[in-house]
């Protein structure tokens, strides 16, 4: 059997998916400016075994357990939405920074932490699963072998680990970042505005 058409279409559906606004893209930006190179490409790793966990139960068949399970899709719903408000908060409490930035001295949070970060942001956004429910459900076909859906899989985790490292290296070069180190606490503050407003949006979205 010819798997190059569905392998395409989840291609160009995962493109789109990932390339779209989200918190995903926001915590990588923020990262990047923020914290710099290595934190965020450490976070996009994160992001991208977040979303190999949600295609390893949709290979599993324990998506449809998820889909029609209000109970489980209203507590990952909600942990989403506590953790990007926490996310949302430290990013308000970003704190003036005046005179020369020494980018080298700037803290940024261990590789763990920021692995963590990304995967959790990615793990509990119940819209991440749901699209990845549908997309195994509507593109791939029940007798596609599941090799080749792990195949794809693969493709998809690291397809995204690329895209958000691409992003990092683009938001972290030396004059981008030294301009937002001076004068950028209101862009980390707006951001965690986003992040904030991804929650409350998160909490009031109609799921099912």
């Amino acid at each position: 059997m010819n798997y190059w058409p569905e392998f395409l279409t989840i291609v160009v559906a995962h493109a789109l998916a990932v390339a779209s606004p989200g918190p995903d893209f926001a915590l990588v930006l923020r990262q990047s400016l923020a914290h710099g190179r290595r934190t965020a490409v450490w976070s996009s790793i994160g992001i991208g075994c977040g979303l190999s966990f949600h295609i390893a139960y949709c290979i599993l068949g324990l998506g449809f357990f998820l889909k029609n399970s209000p109970v489980a899709l209203a507590t990952v719903q909600y942990l989403g939405a506590v953790y990007l408000a926490w996310v949302g908060v430290q990013a308000l409490r970003t704190k003036v920074r005046t005179g020369d930035v020494d980018l080298a001295a700037v803290t940024a949070p261990g590789d763990r932490a920021a692995w963590t970060t990304g995967f959790v942001v990615n793990l509990l956004n119940p819209k991440v699963a749901l699209f990845f429910i549908a997309l195994f459900a509507l593109a791939v076909s029940a007798t596609t072998p599941k090799l080749i859906q792990v195949g794809y899989g693969l493709w998809m985790t690291l397809a995204t680990m690329t895209w958000f490292s691409f992003v990092s290296f683009v938001f972290t070069q030396e004059n981008v970042r030294r301009r937002f180190l001076q004068s950028g606490h209101w862009i980390d503050r707006a951001l965690g505005v986003v992040f904030i407003a991804f929650a409350v949006s998160l909490v009031f979205a109609k799921l099912k």
